[in-house]
């Protein structure tokens, strides 16, 4: 702070009678108490509010307030030449950072100044005529005062925003949090304190949602306005791709599908509902499904991990498949590459279809005796387990996500 703030320059300017000085000071009490009366009559803020010690405390900050302004003025004249408004702006700096802690907007702050500045006037102006000040003397009076209640009132708004810009850093820092906790598992009791500690109000469902970056802004804003955010990107999945992960509250049901119009046309890729305490499984399936390199639909939707289960079952153990693969494959292994390959396409589309041979033509662009004569081959290969439930269920699953190659 200048050591010289326009109020302490005006002040050494002013010759105040110390007759009227000492009749300011001993209505200092009195004037206190009818600015709290005004501001919370005025103020609606504050109506109902300043009661009890609340009201005693304000009157003494009042009150203090006003006596620098004095010792503002008796100093710049005295053997003292020290400015007091150190103190005072520190006061009013606290002020404002503990209205923004109760909840009270700097517009009604602001307004509780103009209201005490003014009642302040036009009680000391009474007193300043009354000890016969000249009308220049008053107007520098009034400039000196006015000047000390904008230097106060500026000091507060500080306070104010620095309150809330740190109330706000820490509540990012708290959803933050939260957010990691859901998406790693942790147990419901720390979730429940990390969601109050955050000001975040449970919502039924969380769903996952990985978008690229660059579509992270546009999409938050139609997105409900507790809609979480990690703070770790993904991998990237290709130049300029980094995915950041969303939680969102609420959609399931019906909300789904205005959820999936909101992802169109945003490459996202969209995790199930659950409840919100076992988000992590919905984390899970999504970065699953993200994995297997699945394209985006042509319609241009969010990549639905609903309509993608079968893939997502058997790419949950890829080593698995491909074990169980060779496994039921194995009749075709002596058989030229070609060969085995048209056959295992046949399989494949013989069991999809149920063993009808005019779909199962239609199909391979074949002539149905050519599935025919493909169908006899497998039959001498595999004998009975062509009929056996169990095998057939094995070889189904085994040939379901494309023959493989051979």
């Amino acid at each position: 702070m200048p050591d010289r703030s326009e109020a302490t320059r005006r002040a050494a300017r002013l010759d105040l009678d110390e007759r009227v000085a000492g009749a300011l000071c001993d209505r200092l009490p009195l004037l206190a108490e009818r600015t709290v009366t005004a501001i919370t009559a005025e103020v609606p803020s504050y109506s109902g509010t300043l009661t009890g010690q609340m009201r005693d405390k304000i009157e003494n900050a009042v009150q203090i307030a006003l006596g620098t302004f004095l010792q503002l003025i008796e100093r710049s004249h005295g053997p003292d030449p020290s400015t007091p408004l150190v103190p005072a702006l520190e006061a009013a700096y606290a002020l404002g950072s503990g209205e923004a802690r109760s909840g009270r907007s700097v517009d009604a702050l602001l307004a509780a100044y103009r209201v005490g500045a003014r009642v302040s006037w036009r009680e000391m102006s009474t007193i300043a005529v009354r000890g016969g000040l000249t009308a220049g003397t008053v107007a520098e009076f009034a400039e000196l005062m006015f000047a000390y209640i904008d230097e106060l009132s500026a000091a507060s708004v500080a306070g104010h925003a620095d309150e809330l810009a740190s109330v706000g850093r820490a509540r990012r820092r708290n959803l933050e949090r939260l957010a990691q906790q859901l998406l790693a598992g942790e147990p419901e009791e720390v979730l429940t304190h990390s969601a109050e500690r955050a000001d975040w109000p449970v919502p039924q469902t969380l769903t996952v949602v990985l978008l690229p970056r660059t579509n992270l802004r546009p999409t938050l804003a139609l997105l409900d306005e507790h809609t979480l955010e990690s703070g770790d990107d993904l991998p990237a999945t290709g130049p300029g791709e980094e995915r950041a992960v969303l939680l969102v509250p609420d959609g399931h049901g019906d909300r789904r599908r205005q959820l999936a119009r909101i992802l169109h046309d945003g490459r996202a890729v969209l995790g199930p509902a659950r409840p919100w305490t076992r988000v992590a499984s919905s984390y899970r399936r999504a970065t699953r499904l993200l994995a297997l390199g699945i394209a985006h639909p042509a319609d241009h939707g969010p990549l639905d991990t609903e309509r993608h289960l079968a893939e997502l079952l058997l790419g949950a153990d890829t080593e698995a498949l491909a074990d169980l693969r060779a496994q039921v494959l194995r009749p075709l292994a002596a058989l030229p590459p070609a060969t085995a390959s048209r056959l295992a396409e046949t399989l494949r589309s013989w069991l999809l279809h149920h063993g009808r041979r005019d779909d199962v033509a239609a199909d391979l662009f074949v002539h149905p005796q050519t599935v025919r004569y493909r169908m006899g081959q497998l039959r001498e290969l595999y004998g009975d387990r062509l009929t056996d439930p169990r095998a057939v269920l094995d070889l189904t699953l085994a040939l379901a996500a494309g023959p493989p190659a051979l």
